[in-house]
């Protein structure tokens, strides 16, 4: 058991705020920058899929992603290790909800079922709430320092 603690890469949990941040930050911006590069592309309905992306992706923000955010901030303050392991920043049913989509996303993309404009843009839809609760993690983390 001495051995696994010398090997695991523990970090303090603010930084696990900021590991987070980035992870949400990597997702969110590779999610735009796929939909973008595609819609720009095809520029059919250009401005009438960017709005659909902000609109329903600022409801999946506040619908569901704002509680999911929270609840990842609190747990990690709440974490009663000093130094937890550097992926602790989500549990194990998170890393699972994560591999599904990710899978399901490219599976969908691949398998040519949907319009790729319906998926880019679905795509646009799940990248702005993404990256707003990436912003969420950050101001923890800049909170966090501020209360010590």
């Amino acid at each position: 058991m001495k051995f696994l603690e010398k090997i695991k890469p523990g970090v303090k949990k603010r930084t696990l705020l900021l590991i987070a941040g980035c992870a949400w930050s990597i997702a969110g911006g590779i999610l735009i920058y796929r939909s973008l590069s595609y819609l720009i592309s095809v520029n059919h309905h250009l401005a009438m899929e960017i709005g659909t992306g902000i609109v329903f992706g600022s409801l999946f923000y506040l619908l569901l992603f704002a509680r999911i955010s929270k609840k990842h901030i609190t747990r990690i303050n709440l974490i009663e290790i000093d130094n937890p392991c550097f992926f602790s920043f989500f549990n194990f049913r998170s890393y699972l909800l994560m591999a599904i989509m990710i899978s399901g996303g490219i599976m969908l993309r691949l398998s040519g079922l949907v319009n790729p404009e319906i998926i880019y843009t679905f795509f646009l839809c799940m990248g702005i709430p993404l990256l707003v609760s990436a912003w969420r993690f950050f101001y923890s983390y800049v909170k966090n320092k501020k209360s010590l």
